[in-house]
């Protein structure tokens, strides 16, 4: 009975349901199929267009030229922006946060007389992530321990600094300007802060030239330089390198004050209800802090970071609760 069933009512059903699917995949293709698509000679489906970007005929790092006219320099460069201008997830996800570190990198390099191209180092090295490479470096500026402890940081079980993204940023700083001393040169200055002042000078003396575009360097070191140069490209013209941003695209700076802390905590998230936040909040705000309480046997002084107003939500979105509320109630 199920046989027959088949044969006679649902064969029209299949026959009209297949040109339906046949037209839903025809208007399908030419909805993706525009000018800046090509079909693919294998199975006729439209396939994206990857194209080279246009590398500028003129740069500088920290005002320094990039010799761009050297072949090698400019095809080292041309890498690093098809690298990073193509991994769509990982740079979109970099510029959307650039304006809120930015906003507490910047006044730090002003302060020290950092060149501001500076600041696309802890993008190049983290991507502002507090990550731990293999071999331990620790927060968005990549600080291995015994570098943290050498320029005054606190680094144990209960605090680690260079999670503290203002003091972390002051250490490397601090090593910015000791390289500059040392070179006279922002550029090998940047170079060091990857491969340290000693690889530098080592090669320095081996190869007896101190450009760094001379220098024949360590595949991480070699390409450091134009990873941060591509990203000053990409973050200072997003659109010419199809990253299309609103200026409600970037992740907001969050309004936040300080609370002065010179005794011990013994729980932080009893801490953090204080404030009426939670302890998530509260270590979103203070990475630095590596457990659920504060010894502090010794009575130093901390400034723990609280959202302002215990606020949870972006600031322009609070704004915009705050008006529909107040609609709602009319005094």
């Amino acid at each position: 009975m199920m046989i027959n069933w088949i044969k006679r009512p649902v064969f029209p059903i299949l026959y009209v349901a297949s040109g339906l699917l046949f037209g839903i995949v025809l208007l399908s293709t030419l909805s993706f199929t525009d000018n800046e698509d090509v079909i693919s000679p294998f199975d006729n489906r439209p396939v994206q267009v990857a194209t080279p970007f246009v590398i500028p005929e003129k740069m500088t790092f920290a005002g320094e030229p990039v010799p761009l006219a050297n072949f090698d320099t400019r095809e080292s460069l041309d890498r690093e922006i098809l690298v990073n201008a193509y991994w769509h997830s990982r740079t979109l996800l970099v510029l959307k946060k650039s304006k809120r570190f930015f906003a507490i990198i910047e006044p730090v390099l002003e302060k020290y007389g950092i060149p501001e191209d500076f600041k696309y180092i802890p993008l190049a090295e983290s991507g502002f992530e507090n990550i731990v490479s293999p071999a331990g470096a620790s927060g968005v500026w990549q600080i291995l321990e015994s570098t943290a402890k050498d320029y005054g940081l606190e680094v144990n079980s209960e605090v680690d600094e260079r999670y503290h993204l203002e003091k972390s940023t002051e250490v490397a700083c601090k090593f910015f300007l000791e390289s500059y001393k040392e070179y006279n040169n922002w550029t090998l200055a940047a170079a060091s802060y990857n491969v340290g002042r000693k690889g530098i000078q080592f090669q320095i003396d081996r190869q007896q030239v101190s450009n760094y575009y001379d220098l024949l360097l360590n595949e991480e070191t070699a390409r450091y330089i134009f990873r941060i140069l591509a990203f000053k490209l990409i973050a200072e013209n997003p659109q010419q390198f199809g990253f299309q941003l609103e200026e409600d695209d970037y992740y907001p700076v969050l309004p936040m004050f300080e609370v002065k802390v010179d005794s011990s905590i013994s729980n932080l998230a009893e801490f953090a209800g204080l404030y009426s936040i939670n302890y998530k909040i509260l270590k979103f705000f203070n990475p630095w802090l590596r457990e659920n309480f504060l010894t502090n046997g010794a009575g130093k002084t901390y400034r723990i970071k609280i959202p302002e107003g215990s606020k949870r939500s972006y600031p322009e979105l609070s704004a915009g609760l705050n008006e529909e509320s107040n609609e709602d109630n009319p005094q």
